[in-house]
């Protein structure tokens, strides 16, 4: 096959899958329009439910957004195929918000108030979106504040534990006995000590993120092979030199493995203890909605939630890439 014909190839797929990813969302979108929402409105509660201007608004804009992604991958061919790996999925959005949408708001089959439809979800965008804003704010300034802690302390734990011997003798028990007790044990105490929730929480946090992330820097240290300390030394290379150019680059690679696993850890203790003691954030505002049953409002902040998540590790993996550039290729991304 000439080179021609494999381009018009490879183009004719892209343009199949790039279909395959927008259908899902048109489909849901002339499903919002071609049955009226029943949800709700035979027993006269949450009036909002019948709108679905907000939600058909949301389904354009993910409609343009992936289309705006397509035209931005078909340019080059690795955006290209990443575009193509990722298609089935997000039709398998589409088609989730589809169901939804025809279970919950037109068919009834999923009852209020425990399954709204996806309309009264993003009409809470709609309807306090500076109340949503400023509860996520204060998520993302405890979990900053929390997990920036404890990769400090993390990192400088285990740099004590992998390099001193000394350390390791009275650190290292201390961390296996703490870092297995579930960061949630230690609420009590944290809320007796810190008599601000927002303290609290950031300790909690910390601490999810201190055991794995130590734990992972001391072993990355402990496996430095001794003929890179051989040959910094046969160049002059001294202590500082040996721990800081030597033993901590090769223990890179297994921080970030214990930060990516610090994260979901940090980031479930966050929503504790949001729920359980501060004053504050999504993990407060799903408490307030669920006291009054708006479970609509629970999922909307479920959604919110799992969008910073994604956010944060796509964050963490992007600084990964870029502190270890020279693994790629040596690793799947």
């Amino acid at each position: 096959m000439s080179v021609s014909n494999q381009k018009a190839d490879s183009k004719k797929r892209f343009v199949l899958y790039l279909c395959v990813t927008l259908i899902g969302f048109v489909a849901a979108e002339v499903m919002s329009f071609a049955l009226p929402n029943t949800q709700g409105l035979k027993l006269k509660i949450n009036p909002h439910v019948a709108d679905d201007l907000a939600y058909r608004v949301a389904l354009a804009g993910l409609f343009l957004l992936y289309l705006g992604i397509g035209i931005f991958s078909a340019f080059r061919r690795d955006r290209r195929e990443k575009f193509i790996k990722r298609a089935p999925f997000r039709l398998a959005i589409g088609l989730l918000l589809l169901t939804w949408d025809l279970l919950a708001s037109k068919l009834d089959i999923l009852h209020l108030p425990f399954f709204p439809g996806p309309s009264s979800v993003v009409n809470v965008l709609r309807e306090e979106p500076l109340y949503l804003l400023l509860q996520t704010g204060f998520s993302i300034r405890l979990f900053f504040a929390g997990f920036l802690s404890g990769v400090v302390l993390g990192v400088g734990t285990g740099i004590l534990i992998g390099w001193f011997a000394r350390a390791k003798y009275w650190v290292m028990p201390v961390l296996k006995i703490t870092g297995v007790i579930p960061a949630v044990a230690w609420m009590p105490i944290a809320l007796s000590v810190f008599h601000k929730g927002f303290y609290a929480g950031t300790f909690l946090v910390s601490m999810c993120g201190w055991f794995p992330i130590a734990f992972m820097t001391a072993q990355g240290m402990a496996n430095t092979q001794k003929t890179y300390f051989e040959v910094a030394k046969t160049l002059g290379a001294k202590t500082p030199y040996l721990l800081f150019r030597v033993a901590l680059p090769n223990a890179l690679p297994n921080i970030f493995t214990g930060i990516t696993t610090a994260n979901g850890l940090a980031f479930t203790m966050l929503v504790v203890s949001e729920m359980m003691g501060a004053k504050g954030g999504l993990g407060y505002y799903i408490t307030l909605a669920r006291q009054v049953s708006n479970y609509y409002k629970i999922y909307a902040a479920i959604i919110i939630m799992a969008v910073l998540f994604s956010l944060i590790l796509k964050l963490v993996n992007f600084i990964r890439g870029r502190v270890l550039i020279w693994q790629r290729g040596l690793i799947n991304e």
